[in-house]
Order: structure tokens, then C-alpha cells, then sequence
């Protein structure tokens, strides 16, 4: 068992970092604590970044500096495996990666960074294995840093999970808002209590100095920190990791930003990223148009995961966006979710996996919902796959066709949610192909909850739905059975909150 002194004081409060008062002006450099993902059997990244001074753009000097690495099979960091020099510079925010190749698959490793007489915490990683018996998954998406604490993960850091999914909205781009709590009107003459708990550290981003500022805000608190270091993590972008609701060229508000401004901020926005991620390859420019590989294949026991990038390959929302009827533009079969190359892609995984599940990490809700009643016209949120009906279509097709039970695990609309997945979205009494499970956000609070609520009886296909409270997902594989644990925090605005079960769902009783 993974001790989590090694990275969080019993009390939750602060980090335990070993001889940091060392170094150039007597800063830690370590501040934004240490990573691993893109875990394979053999092979696993290793991430941390020099930030004396995180929140002024790191406070590194221009040019190199060399961090050594060291890996190990046991947590007291005694029996070396691998060691080694990792050369970072200004040019990539000092941050550090380091691909450890040579692993055995299904085993638990450790790690530290060096700088100088400085060590980094102790991470704990993870390589996948298609053999192991069952596999431990947690799922994490929209952790809005002013509107919430994060005690969801320090619960999660204490489950020690195989792997971290985060489906997106890693940061939100947004600026300052006022602190304190306010009533809201919801709807319907109801009014709920909403709170700004902390804030952001400038207006609205759009360089690569305020990107990398707001990263370090973000991976600056102590749980976050831990939930990285307790196990490797496999990650992919939504929206407010760049612009609210942007779709491949297109950003939320074309008429206040030109394409090539747009283009230029969504660079910006990749590198960032990039800098403060353990994954694989950095964003390039592809055609003279940022491109950031994010979908990919992984293997964790009975779950062949697939992780897909809904945003940079994407038409754009139909009907101008939002809670609306289907237009004649939403219905157009030419319209795509994730690009042709993307779509053969997980179709031909799909279709050749012999795995006992298989999992499709999303960022948006595959589940279709209606926010009005029938018999009219289902009106749905545009931005989920709702509003590419087509391409879900295609999706449905392949997996209703021995696809051995897929499990959509996605994020986005700050709801907790279970429901059993139909070949035609809307109809009940058509072929049952899959499952999806979407645990509550980390942090971000659900203004339109309470129209999905008065709207469950025109949804029967949810059986589970909660607006209300933050948390995350604990799924849990095995041959027959796909567990779905959603855990809920009591008080979002507190990092010590307790954090309890809500309800424990189990696919094949669904």
C-alpha cells in the first residue's frame, strides 16, 4: 500500500516535500508536484516541472537545466531500477518528460525528480496489463478552481486507483469572479445557493503566459497534487482547456477573435497544456494548424480503453448552439464528432478488441436526453453528441454488432448520471447495446439541474442522475461485472469535507 505521507501531511493541509529549501534564491522548484501517464505495459511517462515562482510564469532563467530522475520498486525509493538526466529548457515551461520504457506489465513502480540537492515528492505509477484479473478506474472531469475545493481527490488519492481517467476541463479559461455565495433563479420560481469559494488569477486567458499561470494555479492545490502522484493518468482536453464550446477552427465567439487569432491562442492553449501533462507528444502544426495528439488505445485487465478527442476534429455545433430543436442542419450525415480518421480508428478497435469490456472515455454525454416532453420534438444540449445525431448513429451501429459490452465513461455536464445506452437513442424498445457512467464533477457547480430533474420521467433509459453535488467515479472491472461507485463530497467549499458513496450501480443490473 502506497503511504500518502509521501505527498499529503495526515491532516490533508500540505504537502510533504523533502529538502525544498534549497536552490537558486532559496525557492523550491517542485511547487506543481510530480505526474505519470499514457501507461502501457512496458512503458509509462514521468512528468514534473521547475516553477520556483509558478504563478509568474514559472521563475525559471532562460536557457537548460538537467533534472535527474530516479525509479524504484519500492516506495522507500531503496532498490533502483532506472536512473537518469533529463534535459528541460524555457522553451518548454521547464517541465519535464520522461518516457521509462523496459517495464514488466501489471506493476506498481516508483519515482522522484532531482534538481540540484532538491527532491521532488515520491510518485506512485502504474503499468497496465491485459492480463490482470480486474482493474481499478477512476474518472475525473470539470474541476472549476473558484467554484469548489478539492476533496474528491484526496478521497481519490486514498483509493489508490490502477489509473486516473480525466475526460476534461482541466482548467477554466475565464476570469476573476466575485467571492462568496449567491441565490440563483433555476427555473420554475426555484432558486438555489451557488458560491465562489476561491479565484482565478487574471481575466479571461488567451497567451501562453496566462495559460501556463493558470495551470499552475490549478496544479498548485495540495489534492490535485496528490491524485497525480498516486497512480498515472490518461487524459484528453474538452473546452475550457482553450475556449468555451470551440469546435475544430471555430471558437465560441468568432465575431470578438479573427481565425488566425483563434488559431495562435489555440497553439498557446496545446503547449500549456502539454507543458503541464504527462503525455506522450507535443502539440505541432500540422498544415499551419495547431494539432495535439490525445485519442489513443489502453489496456487495464478486462477494460480495452478507448480515449477520444471530441473537440479538435469536430463540426461545428448545428442549429447556433445551445438547448434547441434539431435543425435541417443537425440531421446533415455528413457531419462528424471525431473526423474520419478518428472514427475508422475506434471503429477497427471496436471491432477486432477481445476484451471483456469495452470502455469509450468521451468528454460529452453519448446518452441522448430531452428536455422537454414528448410527443414534440426532443429539444437536447447540441454540444454532447445530441447534436451530431449522424455520427452517433454510425457509432451505435458498430457497437450494437458483438462490440463485447461497452461502457461510455464521460464528464462535461457537472451531473452525476447511469443509463443504459439504446440503438436508436430515443427509442427504449430497441436493441440494449451499452452502458454509461458519468461520476459528478470534481469541483464545477450545475445551474440547469433543475430542468434535467422535472425532466427524468421523458428519460427513462437514466437511472441515475444527481446535479447537486460534486465528486468523481470509481469503476471497477472485472470479467463479468463493470461497478460503478459514485462518490459524492459533503461540502464542496471545504478541502476536509467528507466524502461518501451516493449509490453503487453495477452494469449487468441495469
Amino acid at each position: 500500500m502506497f503511504s500518502r505521507r509521501l505527498f499529503l501531511a495526515s491532516s490533508g493541509a500540505a504537502l510533504w516535500l523533502p529538502k525544498m529549501a534549497v536552490a537558486q534564491g532559496g525557492k523550491p522548484h517542485f511547487t506543481l508536484g510530480v505526474a505519470s501517464g499514457s501507461p502501457r505495459p512496458n512503458s509509462v511517462i514521468l512528468w514534473t516541472r521547475l516553477a520556483p515562482e509558478p504563478l509568474q510564469g514559472g521563475g525559471m532563467p532562460v536557457g537548460s537545466a538537467q533534472v535527474r530522475y530516479r525509479v524504484c520498486s519500492d516506495e522507500a525509493m531503496r532498490n533502483t531500477l532506472q536512473d537518469g538526466v533529463a534535459e528541460t529548457s524555457d522553451a518548454k515551461g521547464h517541465s519535464v518528460h520522461v518516457r521509462i520504457e523496459g517495464l514488466k506489465p501489471g506493476r506498481e513502480y516508483f519515482y522522484q525528480f532531482y534538481y540540484g540537492d532538491e527532491e521532488s515528492p515520491v510518485g506512485r505509477t502504474r503499468t497496465s496489463s491485459p492480463d490482470d484479473a480486474s482493474a481499478k478506474i477512476a474518472l475525473a472531469y470539470c474541476q472549476h478552481y473558484e467554484t469548489g475545493r478539492y476533496a474528491a481527490y484526496r478521497d481519490m488519492a486514498d483509493w489508490l486507483p490502477d489509473c486516473v481517467i480525466h475526460t476534461g476541463d482541466y482548467i477554466y479559461e475565464g476570469g476573476v469572479s466575485p467571492l462568496g455565495a449567491k441565490m440563483r433563479d433555476v427555473g420554475g420560481g426555484e432558486r438555489r445557493l451557488f458560491e465562489i469559494v476561491r479565484q482565478h488569477d487574471g481575466n479571461e486567458i488567451t497567451s501562453l503566459w496566462d495559460y501556463r499561470n493558470r495551470y499552475a494555479l490549478y496544479r498548485s492545490d495540495p489534492h490535485l497534487q496528490a491524485a497525480h502522484a498516486c497512480a498515472p493518468w490518461i487524459v484528453a482536453m474538452d473546452d475550457h482547456e482553450v475556449d468555451n464550446n470551440w469546435a475544430a477552427q471555430i471558437p465560441q465567439d468568432p465575431e470578438k477573435q479573427t481565425p488566425l487569432e483563434f488559431q495562435v491562442r489555440k497553439y498557446m492553449a496545446f503547449k500549456a497544456y502539454y507543458e503541464h501533462m504527462p503525455i506522450e507528444q507535443p502539440p505541432i502544426l500540422r498544415n499551419m494548424e495547431p494539432a495535439l495528439q490525445m485519442y489513443g488505445k489502453y489496456v487495464f485487465g478486462p477494460a480495452q480503453i478507448h480515449l477520444l478527442d471530441t473537440r479538435q476534429f469536430r463540426s461545428d455545433q448545428p442549429c447556433g448552439d445551445g438547448r434547441k430543436p434539431y435543425c435541417e442542419e443537425a440531421l446533415d450525415p455528413s457531419r462528424t464528432m471525431l473526423g474520419k480518421t478518428q472514427e475508422a480508428w475506434l471503429t477497427q478497435e471496436l471491432k477486432r478488441s477481445d476484451a471483456p469490456f469495452n470502455v469509450i472515455a468521451t468528454q460529452i454525454w453519448h446518452t441522448s436526453y430531452r428536455y422537454n416532453a414528448p410527443p414534440e420534438g426532443a429539444v437536447t444540449n447540441l454540444d454532447s453528441w445530441d447534436g451530431y445525431p449522424a455520427a452517433r448513429e454510425r457509432l451505435n451501429s458498430v457497437l450494437a454488432n458483438d462490440v463485447s459490452n461497452p461502457v461510455f465513461l464521460t464528464g462535461d455536464w457537472h451531473t452525476a448520471m447511469a443509463s443504459t445506452i439504446h440503438e436508436d437513442p430515443f427509442d427504449t424498445t430497441s436493441k440494449r447495446i451499452g452502458h454509461e457512467l458519468v461520476g459528478g464533477p470534481i469541483s464545477s457547480y450545475c445551474p440547469w439541474a433543475r430542468d434535467m430533474e422535472i425532466m427524468r420521467d421523458a428519460n427513462p433509459h437514466v437511472a441515475h442522475l444527481n446535479g447537486k453535488q460534486r465528486g468523481y467515479l470509481r469503476a471497477t472491472f472485472t470479467k463479468d461485472n463493470c461497478r460503478g461507485e459514485f462518490r459524492v463530497v459533503e461540502d464542496s467549499g471545504r478541502a476536509d469535507s467528507p466524502v461518501s458513496t451516493d449509490i453503487d450501480i453495477r452494469t449487468s443490473d441495469m
